[in-house]
């Protein structure tokens, strides 16, 4: 990994006003490459035998930093290779001292990888991303530091300092993903270098939980499904977990943007946003009852989560907030009257589709057992490899 690194003049390559240009010369492997310095000076003011300009030359002191800067800049990557034991080439180390690590504080990254969330309308996303960065204000003070001070210690004491505000063990891991995850945008975009990286060894699987559970029996379904609203928003709040339920576990989301053109004989079929796989499933009688009852010549929604007047997806995504806040308050209310086990929310008809259908023996290839957040994507590629029929058949045994 012999590389030597020198000043040259280039004699041959007289500029208009009759100086010469000075380059620094990288060699290794028998392999050159030279680079611009910028600066030029005359030939009588330069010494040819220890490249370096001579007393009389004008500006020698600022000359000669330049050099010396742009040298060491050099020798500098040399040396991290060497500490890495990394080979290279002249092309490869020139490049990487063109386009140096970008320096941005914690905070810029996390400003600019929440802005890209939202320019890709992914806003509740984001605003899980602006949570954890919060906590990590809260925690540090601030967020005008380096990644390369978030070493192992400082991680310890972020998990210490949120076990200390008593949250869920699947708060810490969730805030520790989203950390990580912005960790390695920064390495992604060159902003600090691979081996700053402290989630090797600290490993964030430590604070998983096993998720509660988070369906209820067939009956104790059937019992949801029947029940008599006493508010509208009670009304609505059944319907949405009937629907939910009888097509294959549509998230709230999703279903939020169902419009009419998303059912085409008696079948529903959508572009599920979390994944952007193409989901239909057969629509049964109850299904399509709702789809009626809720029609609005006015609104092209099925349901009134959202309006027309509800135009940018920051608009959406508060008003999706709002109803499922009041929808889950809702169903929250009807389980305890129901003397459900555990709490009634849209996501238990989510889980609840898949349990029902294992506990009925349809097979694990058609359905997996859970629908949470490490096997929503496994579940959703078996769907995807069975024919229509299949799914059809499987899910008459849903009531």
């Amino acid at each position: 990994m012999n590389v030597t690194i020198a000043v040259v003049a280039y004699t041959w390559k007289r500029l208009k006003n009759n100086e010469i240009p000075l380059y620094l010369r990288v060699t290794k492997d028998r392999k050159k490459k030279h680079i611009g310095l910028g600066i030029s000076v005359k030939s009588e003011h330069w010494d040819f035998i220890k490249n370096q300009p001579l007393k009389n030359c004008p500006n020698k002191e600022e000359i000669q930093q330049i050099i010396i800067q742009r040298t060491k800049e050099y020798q500098e990557q040399v040396l991290g290779y060497k500490l890495e034991n990394k080979d290279f080439t002249v092309k490869t180390l020139v490049e990487k001292v063109k386009n140096p690590m970008k320096a941005k504080t914690v905070k810029e990254v996390f400003d600019l990888y929440i802005k890209q969330l939202k320019e890709a309308n992914r806003i509740r996303y984001a605003d899980m991303f602006k949570i954890t960065y919060n906590s990590l204000v809260k925690f540090n003070g601030h967020l005008d530091i380096h990644f390369s001070e978030i070493d192992i210690a400082w991680l310890k004491r972020y998990e210490a300092f949120m076990k200390g505000q008593n949250l869920a063990m699947n708060t810490l891991e969730l805030r520790f993903v989203r950390l990580r995850t912005v960790f390695n945008f920064a390495i992604e975009e060159k902003i600090v270098k691979p081996e700053y990286y402290p989630f090797g060894k600290y490993k964030i699987s430590k604070l998983k939980q096993k998720t509660a559970k988070r369906s209820i029996l067939k009956s104790e379904i059937l019992n949801v499904l029947d029940y008599k609203g006493k508010t509208p928003y009670e009304c609505l709040a059944v319907d949405l977990f009937t629907f939910s339920y009888l097509t294959a576990g549509i998230n709230f989301v999703d279903m939020s943007n169902l419009k009419q053109e998303n059912v085409l004989d008696n079948r529903l079929s959508y572009i599920r946003k979390k994944t952007n796989k193409v989901i239909t499933v057969s629509l049964q009688p109850k299904a399509l009852e709702l789809i009626s009852k809720y029609a609005d010549k006015d609104n092209p929604y099925l349901f009134p989560i959202l309006s027309p007047i509800h135009k940018t997806e920051q608009q959406k995504a508060n008003r999706r907030h709002k109803v499922m806040r009041k929808v889950n308050k809702c169903l929250k209310e009807i389980g305890k009257e129901l003397d459900l086990p555990i709490g009634l929310t849209t996501y238990v008809a989510r889980h609840s589709y898949s349990t029902v259908l294992k506990r009925s023996g349809v097979s694990t290839s058609i359905i997996s057992e859970t629908l949470g957040h490490s096997s929503e994507k496994i579940t959703q590629i078996y769907l995807d490899s069975f024919e229509n029929s299949q799914i059809d058949e499987a899910m008459k045994n849903l009531l």
